[in-house]
């Protein structure tokens, strides 16, 4: 039996960022993946769909190329081709996953792995042994009784990525991250698309302020939103498929190629020896402590698996920590109100702490600022002028509660505010930070302005 410090079952951003921190930190270490290396988010999720957008955004740049003062003849897009560069950048990354496990001496275990009662891991009858047991097996698509997925005309996200043929007409259900993402996607090919969401605004955790205004966007580029409403049911039988939404004005029956099930996640748990273990599960999460350490010695979780934000980002965090923790060192435990959210449609929208209704039901007296894209002159040369960023500030104290944005590349600015937030600065702190000009980060500065009373440029 091959004996090892740490074992990490899954090798997505959470699985594989963790092996590669236990290698460093000087433990005998090995990773187990029963598909390939980089787990959903590389091959499956944060990655490929990234290449899909931006194929997409590059469309659109085209068809509006005399916005520009250029002229484009016939721009036309090959679907086929589209999909084969998604595919093509998922697997450089998987292969640049396989380059950093050899760099950093982890071995690499191929196939199904289930945990065991002394520190054992199983994969496909081979038995190891480890002093630590990490479980990183990650999510998978959720399925509502109502919208079960066949992975023809009622798909997840693994199928919207890969579908051999462009839909004329695409149903999607859920206006979370993926639902968004997708939406935009394929209406920017052509195909005609409806949004069914069952709260009343779309990409409801965000902030109302960028809710509605994700809203107003897709309308203008011709994406049908349905709030409040509901899929009861739907028929596969014909050639296209049916879906009966029910609204607040009554049902309504929309047809279409097919339907894309965007309604969350479900975690990997099942068949992995939690029950043979003893590990504690709530629902579908499993457990664990501020170090990720489950009810069992030894045995640790991170991830999508656990109760916190099911995002790459935090995966990887978690990993750091929990094998910094097993190392001996000294660590703080994360701060889940301080992670950054982003969602890469067009517009994007990246957001970070309280909203707007939170902060004022946990009582702070709030300070607001906004500053829109269409006064900003990098948001105007560069032809991207929907959107807006909006601070909240504890009008006591100064605290940076919130940052939400929506617009162009605003999920490469939202670092500002997060580095902001953990280093405990105020908004006058932000407002004597000069910024550069022009840039659309520029506007954090400004709609800082505004909550103190102090804009300039609007």
């Amino acid at each position: 039996m091959s004996k090892y410090d740490i074992i990490v079952l899954g090798s997505g951003p959470g699985g594989y960022v963790t092996a590669i921190r236990a290698s460093q930190l000087g433990f005998k270490t090995a990773i187990v993946e029963k598909e390939n290396l980089g787990g959903v988010c590389l091959n499956w999720g944060c990655i490929p769909t990234k290449a899909l957008l931006k194929s997409a955004q590059v469309f659109e740049y085209l068809k509006h190329a005399e916005d520009y003062g250029l002229t484009v003849k016939d721009a036309k897009h090959d679907f086929d081709a589209v999909v084969k560069r998604s595919r093509g950048v998922a697997d450089g990354m998987s292969k640049g996953v396989q380059f950093l496990m050899k760099k950093n001496k982890i071995d690499v275990i191929n196939g199904y792995g289930k945990i065991k009662p002394g520190k054992k891991v199983d994969v496909d009858g081979t038995e190891y042994s480890a002093d630590h047991i990490i479980i990183a097996t990650g999510a998978r698509s959720r399925e509502l009784p109502s919208l079960p997925q066949d992975g023809e005309k009622v798909i997840g996200y693994r199928e919207a990525m890969s579908l051999k043929k462009q839909p004329k007409k695409m149903i999607v259900v859920g206006s979370g991250a993926i639902g968004v993402e997708f939406a935009y996607f394929y209406n920017s090919m052509g195909t005609e698309v409806t949004v069914v969401e069952y709260l009343p605004n779309v990409v409801p955790v965000e902030d109302e302020d960028v809710s509605k205004q994700l809203e107003r966007s897709f309308k203008k580029s011709g994406i049908n939103v349905m709030t409040s409403a509901e899929v009861t049911k739907v028929d596969t039988s014909g050639k296209g498929v049916k879906a009966t939404v029910k609204t607040k004005k009554g049902e309504e029956v929309l047809e279409a190629d097919v339907i894309l099930s965007a309604v969350g996640i479900k975690t990997n748990i099942e068949n992995i020896g939690l029950e043979d273990v003893g590990i504690v599960v709530d629902r579908d999460k499993i457990i664990v402590n501020d170090y990720y350490q489950t009810n069992m010695p030894g045995y640790y979780a991170i991830g999508d698996v656990t109760p916190g934000q099911a995002l790459a980002h935090v995966a990887s965090a978690e990993g750091i920590l929990c094998v910094e923790k097993i190392a001996g060192m000294h660590v703080e435990p994360i701060d889940y109100g301080n992670i950054p959210g982003c969602t890469y449609c067009t517009p994007e929208i990246a957001s970070v702490g309280l909203t707007e209704k939170a902060a004022k039901e946990k009582g702070y007296d709030i300070k607001i600022g906004k500053f829109p894209f269409s006064a900003s002159g990098k948001a105007s040369a560069g032809g991207n002028k929907d959107g807006f960023v909006k601070v909240i500030f504890d009008a006591k104290y100064g605290e940076w509660l919130g940052c939400h944005m929506i617009g162009a590349g605003v999920t490469d600015m939202i670092a500002e505010a997060v580095l902001g937030r953990k280093l405990e600065t105020t908004g006058h702190e932000v407002l004597k930070a000069v910024h550069p000009h022009p840039t659309m980060s520029e506007a954090v500065m400004e709609a800082v302005a505004a909550a103190y009373d102090e804009v300039i440029h609007i």
